[in-house]
């Protein structure tokens, strides 16, 4: 009975504190684009009158998990997409940042964004477009073969800064979730689908700030640097008599063969064999330097130019977030915008939308051997029109043939 009242209490205990850090966590906006979704975004005008803006229809997709999860899709293919929604002004200062969203490329995107961004100050949502700056910009960016970056901009001080790092994004035709973690000590994770992709920092992997340590280019390795990891044994002595070993030794297993004449052969000689006594010049044994410091390498010294800024890791206050991107070809459902302060509510989300993760990979495999079915039908059609195509031209030169025949007997007789 005291062993179930101790684990009742553990289990009180656990949940209390589950319930504590989701009290205390912060959602600053989250929109899964449910019915309405259309009073809290702002489609763009940026590009309208220019005939190049496209559009966004709200949809679960060709194939979905849940087919009432609906996203919002760009359609029109060779267009510019713009859309944002506002949110109540929030500063990340001694807080933890995630930025997390889905998408899915149904299209074959050849080239295009699939990417977010987080606004700040005012914005005129009606003509948000490429040339609105932004306080950070997330997600993928591919352009043929070559390029499936993982996008990851911040800006600091009016500029923006990509990370040095080569991300790779993935391109397949089903749905992903992008998070981006952001600490207060300037540390970040990248995780595509729950898992890690990256971390590290950015006084490292931005260049925002000159670099805090810098190689001394001027340094010289002392006189008195001892890099030789070993040395002769002083203590080594050559054997008396081990210049006297003989590198060959006549084979003691030859023998002069019987037919041998010297009258007509010459003088027989024993034939000589490698002495296995010998060891090669005498080398005295390696030991261990004592003196040993190490391979010596430039040292790194303060950088003279380096000024910290402890607010590094501090946006902009945030107040948009938009979606802004150039597509080929149209089809990317962006859906499960997030943006909070708790990395564990944010993994649940994922959790939450992949539980249906199988019946989306079975809708798809469905959906492409439907497309190869009928890809396969229509060329199968074109084949056959082409055929009846050529029959016809035979026909039709056989007639033609025919009647200059013809003709041509008219004109004999």
């Amino acid at each position: 009975m005291e062993e179930n009242a101790l684990a009742a209490a553990v289990l009180k205990l656990v949940v209390l504190s589950l319930f504590i850090q989701i009290s205390v966590s912060e959602i600053f906006f989250e929109d899964r684009f449910e019915d309405g979704w259309q009073s809290r975004w702002v489609k763009s005008d940026w590009k309208r009158s220019e005939g190049k803006a496209g559009s966004f229809k709200h949809t679960a997709g060709k194939w979905s998990g849940d087919p009432d999860d609906k996203g919002i899709q760009t359609t029109t293919d060779a267009r510019h997409f713009a859309i944002s929604a506002k949110m109540p002004e929030f500063s990340n200062k001694n807080k933890t940042l995630v930025v997390q969203y889905s998408i899915r490329f149904e299209q074959d995107i050849e080239c295009g964004g699939g990417y977010i961004k987080l606004l700040s100050g005012f914005v005129n949502q009606k003509k948000f477009g490429g040339d609105t700056p932004y306080s950070f910009m997330f997600g993928p960016d591919i352009c043929g073969s070559q390029t499936k970056k993982l996008q990851v901009i911040l800006s600091y001080q009016g500029q923006n800064y990509p990370i040095k790092k080569n991300l790779e994004c993935e391109t397949d035709k089903l749905t992903h979730f992008y998070t981006f973690i952001l600490r207060p000590d300037a540390t970040y994770s990248v995780l595509v689908d729950n898992r890690e992709r990256d971390s590290g920092s950015i006084y490292t992997d931005w260049d925002i700030l000159p670099p805090p340590k810098i190689k001394a280019v001027n340094a010289k390795k002392p006189a008195d640097w001892d890099d030789k990891e070993y040395i002769d044994d002083p203590n080594d002595v050559k054997p008396e008599g081990y210049d006297r070993i003989l590198k060959e030794i006549p084979d003691p297993k030859a023998k002069k063969p019987d037919n041998w004449d010297e009258d007509e052969d010459g003088l027989w000689k024993i034939p000589k064999v490698p002495n296995p006594a010998y060891k090669g010049p005498w080398k005295r044994k390696k030991i261990k330097n004592p003196n040993y410091k190490g391979k010596w390498k430039i040292p790194w010294i303060d950088n003279p130019e380096f000024e910290d800024d402890p607010d590094l890791y501090v946006l902009k206050p945030i107040k948009y977030v938009g979606i802004e991107v150039w597509q080929v070809k149209a089809g990317s459902v962006f859906d499960n915008v997030l943006i909070c302060d708790d990395p564990e509510y944010a993994k649940q989300v994922v959790e939450e939308v992949f539980s249906n993760r199988e019946i989306e990979k079975e809708a798809f495999e469905e959906a492409e051997k439907e497309r190869k079915a009928r890809e396969e039908e229509e060329a199968q059609r074109a084949r056959e029109e082409g055929e009846r195509r050529r029959r016809e031209r035979g026909r039709d030169r056989y007639d033609r043939d025919r009647d200059r025949y013809r003709h041509r007997r008219v004109c004999i007789s």
